[in-house]
């Protein structure tokens, strides 16, 4: 079971980028909806495999695939553990969403979409599954490549502009990412995570500086990806430019640089990093208190129902920094729980935001008067999704917002975390009542509906089917809001005693022939050049990579 475990490890990544291939050597044009078949068959089969990674997860300590049969720290390694599970499942139901709806006429506005989409799940899937930092810009940079690709598609000025600015932002993270793995690597020789957190604990005095410098290099990267506050004005336009089909995805955008946060704070510098331990303790919470503020008043402030999301994005993102940034167990499961309900709940509102676009004709989605939408299910779905976001009983993001203001009383900003949440609820619900009202009871009459009519945007109409999915995801959320808290809370615990993580990776207690990889095996290390082999058990506490010479 374990060798077939291993295998499988590898499927979240290799099986996008076999579909990919396929798509292109299919061709979009000559044969759409062949196209569409395998790309949506994918993303039904990482479900299936999410699934079952996700329960072996849920019974299990980490596990660890090295590619090639390289044993850590010097080979690439794939690891499984509950966070990481989670996000896969989390990823692949939303591309089912993404694929089924862009299904409907969205992907013929430009060539490659469903190629570029795969590329972009392979490279989602790689950054949760790997435990190397190189690896983790490798697939950064993918699936980044990727989404350039994805807002550009359907071509226009807004997008270009929009782009442009997306792309040069996340060109100085990637630069900066590389600068801080560089300096990570000269102190400690190694760019494993689960050997940094052990070179980390054990480096001296004297490079304190270089590892903080480079790990709070690397937390500003991940504040990027995050769109935090002061470094997330690029996230409004792209979002709200961007076709409904490919802002449902970037929904899960920002949950990787919530993750790396989170992987990086917890393991590498985590309780036991000695003088650098709890690295950004001191001010995740601010941040992400100020990320909340302003996203919520900008939210008030649009006058357009994407751009009111993409704002929403942003305090979702907010909201997870003040329940991670106390990194308790309390708050690390209420704020991933809170994670898995926002991106649903956002993905559901751009999707919605589509086909309003579409009945509105020329007004798109702006917050103005128009003609009637007809009846169906936009005006109960936008409602059902609107109390979900907002975070207003009985959704299941009432159920997250109460964690994070239980977790945040563990924290030095107690009062300033609850006036926060609370407020930025408030404004959430003003904004979002006030653009229901706009666009469901202050229609204009049926005399002008015509003239707007024959003057339309062109957008294909999707079946309302994606929408329902999602819709029915945020309601199994709530009525299995126990097993999913208990699933949580036990993420929580395992994020904040990586023991077993660093045991998984370094010890060898791998998937693979045991003459290879077991326990038994000796580490090949290197002290100032000289090779020198060194027990598993006593490697990780007394040596330290090599440095440059």
């Amino acid at each position: 079971m374990m060798a077939m475990l291993g295998h499988l490890l590898v499927a979240p990544v290799v099986l996008p980028l076999l579909s990919a291939a396929i798509i292109v050597t299919l061709g979009d044009r000559r044969r759409p909806g062949a196209c569409r078949a395998v790309s949506i068959g994918s993303c039904l089969s990482l479900v299936l495999a999410a699934v079952y990674l996700l329960g072996w997860s849920a019974i299990g300590q980490p596990v660890a695939y090295p590619l090639g049969n390289w044993p850590a720290p010097y080979g690439i390694v794939l690891v499984l553990d509950r966070l990481s599970a989670l996000m896969l499942l989390l990823t692949a139901l939303l591309a089912v969403a993404v694929a089924w709806f862009a299904a409907g006429g969205w992907d013929a506005r430009g060539r490659h979409f469903h190629a570029l989409f795969q590329l972009q799940l392979m490279g989602l899937n790689g950054a949760f599954l790997t435990g190397d930092l190189f690896n983790l810009f490798v697939f950064f940079e993918l699936l980044l490549i990727a989404s350039y690709g994805l807002m550009l598609h359907g071509g226009g000025a807004r997008r270009q502009r929009a782009t442009l600015h997306y792309l040069v932002c996340n060109l100085v993270a990637s630069t900066l990412f590389l600068v801080s793995a560089s300096l990570l690597y000269g102190v400690t020789g190694t760019l494993n995570m689960a050997d940094l957190s052990l070179q980390v604990a054990a480096a001296p005095v004297e490079d304190a500086s270089l590892l903080r410098s480079a790990g709070l290099v690397l937390l500003v990267v991940f504040a990027v990806k995050a769109a935090v506050l002061p470094l997330g004005f690029w996230l409004r336009d792209g979002y709200a430019s961007a076709s409904p089909p490919v802002a449902c995805l970037f929904a899960l955008m920002t949950k990787v640089g919530i993750y790396a946060i989170v992987r990086t704070c917890t393991l590498m510098f985590g309780a036991e990093a000695g003088g650098d331990a709890n690295l950004a303790g001191e001010w995740l919470v601010p941040v992400g208190i100020a990320t909340l503020a302003m996203a919520s008043i900008a939210a008030l402030a649009c006058r357009n129902l994407a751009e009111l999301v993409a704002c929403l994005v942003v305090t979702s993102v907010g909201s997870m920094l003040i329940g991670a940034g106390v990194f308790s167990a309390q708050g690390l499961s209420a704020a991933l729980f809170y994670m898995v309900h926002s991106t649903f709940a956002v993905a559901l509102l751009f999707l919605l935001a589509g086909e309003i676009a579409h009945e509105r004709g020329a007004l798109g989605s702006d917050l103005l008067p128009g003609p009637p939408l007809q009846p169906g299910h936009l005006a109960p779905l936008f409602l059902f999704a609107a109390i979900a976001v907002s975070g207003l009983p009985p959704g299941g993001g009432f159920i997250a917002k109460v964690g994070i203001l239980q977790g945040a009383v563990d924290g030095s900003w107690t009062a300033s975390s609850w006036m926060a949440i609370f407020a930025s609820s408030l404004l959430v619900v003003v904004a979002l009542a006030r653009s229901g009202s706009m666009l469901f009871w202050r229609p204009l009459g049926s005399s002008v509906t015509a003239a707007f009519a024959g003057t339309a945007a062109g957008l294909p109409r999707a079946s309302a089917g994606p929408s329902w999915f999602l819709a029915t995801a945020l309601l199994l959320l709530l009525v299995c809001a126990r097993p999913v808290q208990q699933f949580m809370d036990a993420t929580g615990a395992q994020l904040l005693d990586p023991a077993g993580y660093v045991d998984a990776v370094i010890q060898r207690d791998l998937i693979g022939p045991p003459d290879l990889i077991g326990p038994g095996t000796d580490r090949l290390r290197t002290r100032g050049g000289v090779p020198e082999v060194a027990a598993p058990a006593a490697a990780p506490a007394t040596t330290r990579g090599a440095r440059g010479t």
